[in-house]
């Protein structure tokens, strides 16, 4: 599958276990994600759970001999856009796999007004933040500094980059960083004292990441 899908122009990751499966699902960009059920560590369906916890976009075809309708519809109410049951031929798993890509590039925009990363939503035209489908309840100026840090992810900045960026200013106020910090770990961490969407890169500053 993977020769044939390089043949036909896409990059590809493969794997053979359900941990690495689920690493690089977790940790990689994909465009699509094709999900055997029958994988030795961790079974498919729990790879397609814990994924969907994290990320509701990208979409997932499952593979699978498992045949039965159940089978089907247990994978498609955890979040598979869609099922091929083997054996099938290489032409329609590519079809499949086209498919699934152009509708996702239609959704998505559809949806070039919000940012979207992990469990957190930024609605662009609003000028509203969601985690799930929890309105985030900011300020202001604790809205521009949570934009910014949903617009930049994985990326550290420290405290004076943060401080021109959101607020324009050349003197730089660290109180006044550290009390908006604490304010929006306020209402997106679980655990305040153990964050881990927005943490701090001890000597450095601050880095977002949604999931």
């Amino acid at each position: 599958m993977a020769e044939g899908l390089r043949m036909d122009g896409y990059e590809t990751d493969t794997c053979f276990d359900g941990e690495e499966g689920l690493e690089l699902c977790m940790t990689e960009n994909y465009d699509l994600i094709l999900l055997d059920l029958n994988l030795p560590g961790i079974d498919g369906l729990d790879i397609l759970r814990q994924f969907r916890e994290t990320n509701s976009s990208t979409p997932v075809l499952i593979l699978s001999a498992r045949g039965q309708i159940e089978d089907k519809v247990e994978g498609l109410d955890l979040g598979a856009n869609d099922y091929l049951t083997k054996p099938f031929h290489l032409s329609v798993l590519i079809q499949k796999v086209k498919a699934l890509i152009r509708r996702n590039s239609i959704y998505s925009q559809n949806h070039k007004n919000q940012i979207m990363e992990g469990v957190f939503r930024f609605d662009l035209m609003k000028l509203e933040a969601f985690k799930g489908e929890e309105r985030l309840q900011f300020t202001a100026r604790e809205l521009s500094l949570f934009r910014f840090f949903m617009e930049h992810p994985g990326k550290v900045f420290t405290k004076e980059q943060l401080y021109h960026q959101v607020w324009d200013e050349n003197l730089v106020d660290d109180n006044t960083i550290m009390v908006y910090i604490k304010r929006i770990r306020e209402k997106i961490e679980d655990n305040v004292k153990s964050p881990v969407y927005l943490k701090t890169v001890r000597g450095i500053g601050y880095i977002f990441e949604g999931h």
